[in-house]
């Protein structure tokens, strides 16, 4: 759907009624998957598409493969603000923040997340994994995130690293 949107294949609301329909489909998985599957928690993630973002497929799929290797995710959704992210992470006692963005011009809601973390005291405590098309390894050096994570089974890879 990235690439196709990316070429002019497809329109925003292609894209969103695939990010529904994932949604759907992912949740439904879950319904089916069997009780305490998967009962130790690794870590508690809070993971979300950044302020004026509105594409969540691909963080949705990062979410659904964080909670099949054991991690607590609280999938915050999309266009969310910074300060939601910093709040959810507080009541969850999170042990690490997903941020997704998928336009260039939504990046620096990743490093504004991070600036918060600073501010609250919370960036020691707390790490940092950014993901999504625009992002790149310079680009998470450059704002002081953890990892970067190019694709779902990379995210898994990442946080297990981190916080195992």
């Amino acid at each position: 759907m990235g690439v196709l949107f990316e070429r002019g294949k497809l329109f925003l609301p292609h894209v969103m009624m695939a990010a529904d329909a994932m949604t759907a489909g992912v949740a439904a998985l879950k319904d089916l998957m069997p009780e305490g599957a998967s009962t130790a928690k690794v870590g508690v993630i809070v993971n979300g598409t950044v302020e004026g973002d509105v594409h969540d497929i691909g963080k949705s799929i990062v979410s659904t493969m964080l909670q099949s290797a054991g991690f607590e995710v609280h999938d915050i959704g999309r266009d969310v603000p910074i300060k939601n992210f910093i709040q959810k992470a507080k009541e969850v006692n999170a042990d690490m923040i997903g941020l997704s963005a998928l336009m260039t011009t939504t990046l620096p809601g990743q490093k504004g997340v991070i600036e918060l973390l600073k501010e609250e005291g919370m960036r020691e405590k707390v790490k940092v994994m950014i993901g999504g098309a625009p992002a790149t390894q310079a680009w998470a050096d450059k704002i002081g995130a953890d990892c970067y994570a190019e694709n779902a089974s990379e995210a898994v890879a990442k946080a297990k690293e981190l916080l195992i």
